[in-house]
């Protein structure tokens, strides 16, 4: 099984979201755009920015905490457009 990071852009206010799944990134993004939890409900409509695939979970969900770490919104303001 294969993990993907992914990063929405929320047209409505411009904030990020960052999770990760081992689901298809399609299907996921969908769940989101229907508004299955709270924060996305309140902040969509959304688009897709950004996409990592990872071959386990663990190293998935290290590159999740570190994206939504300083460090990890620094790197994406500098290198992920949209």
């Amino acid at each position: 099984m294969s993990y993907t990071i992914y990063i929405l852009r929320s047209l409505k206010n411009e904030k990020r979201y960052i999770g990760y799944t081992g689901k298809s990134v399609d299907e996921r993004f969908h769940e989101h755009l229907s508004g299955t939890n709270q924060w996305t409900r309140q902040n969509g409509p959304f688009i897709l920015i950004h996409t990592e695939s990872f071959n386990d979970k663990e190293s998935a969900i290290k590159r999740e905490r570190f994206l939504k770490s300083g460090q990890g919104r620094k790197w994406l303001d500098e290198n992920i457009r949209g």
